[in-house]
């Protein structure tokens, strides 16, 4: 890359319709890993699509080819089936979420890995877990009267809101002994940072991108618990047990990062 490219900033994709945890990560990530500075961009434009369910979007966009360079895809997954492969023609795959994903677009490969599982680099936590249990859910549920309710109902819990911003999200997630979540970024925020945690009904969202997660770090993750069972739910604190699945993520995200879009040849 000339020195004049490693100061233009990445073109990254990512959902700014309202403040949503995920989405949030993308850019830190992003930036972390390229050496660059990102800027949003629209789905036309993007250089890469980092964080999230955005193939299907991709899809629509590229079922034809259009000039210029091809966005590159790293790290995102599909939310349900893709409804064509065409576009695959027309961009390039670096990585992606997980072999779900992969499935459905009939791409054989082995590696796999959320960007997400990356931020504990970009954003350190303390160090120690303290003793709270959190709960973070989906950004469509933070409102939601049965939630807080629950949470009210035991100072042992901490409600974490996914549309605060991500460094507090980040903070929130990494202090807790245990976390229930409904938002997939919640999850694997939580796997990230070596805290144990939970999967909670996603109430009105798919669970796809969930067991495409799942399966990229070899998680049991087969179905969630209702909101209202957390209080007899298990809360493991022990050291995950798919942790080698998730330091294999971490390798493979960081082989797999294109070295056209970073600032300096090992910037990943």
């Amino acid at each position: 890359m000339s020195l004049d490219a490693a100061h233009t900033p990445l073109r990254l994709h990512w959902w700014k319709a309202q403040p949503n945890f995920g989405d949030a990560l993308s850019p830190l990530v992003l930036s972390h890993v390229s050496g660059r500075r990102v800027e949003h961009a629209s789905v036309d434009e993007a250089d890469v699509f980092g964080l999230g369910s955005l193939l299907q979007i991709v899809r629509r966009k590229y079922d034809t080819p259009r000039a210029g360079a091809k966005p590159v895809i790293w790290g995102s997954g599909l939310l349900r089936p893709a409804g064509g492969r065409a576009f695959l023609k027309n961009i390039e795959i670096a990585l992606l979420r997980g072999p779900v994903t992969a499935a459905l677009l009939g791409i054989e490969t082995n590696a796999f890995g959320d960007p997400g599982l990356l931020v504990n680099e970009v954003l350190p936590g303390e160090g120690s877990l303290g003793d709270k249990i959190g709960i973070v859910p989906h950004h469509t549920l933070a409102d939601d009267p049965d939630l807080l309710e629950l949470v009210a109902s035991d100072s042992a819990y901490v409600l974490i809101d996914p549309r605060d911003p991500v460094e507090q999200v980040c903070a929130g997630i990494a202090a807790c002994a245990h976390v229930f979540a409904s938002s997939l970024h919640g999850l694997i925020t939580a796997d990230a940072y070596g805290v144990a945690n939970t999967w909670v009904t996603p109430e009105g969202q798919g669970r796809l991108k969930f067991h495409d997660y799942a399966a990229s770090v070899g998680r049991d993750m087969r179905a969630p618990i209702a909101l209202a069972d957390i209080p007899a739910a298990p809360k493991p604190d022990a050291p995950l047990t798919y942790q080698d699945g998730i330091t294999a993520c971490r390798a493979a995200l960081k082989d797999s990062f294109p070295a056209a879009l970073c600032a300096r040849q090992g910037a990943a």
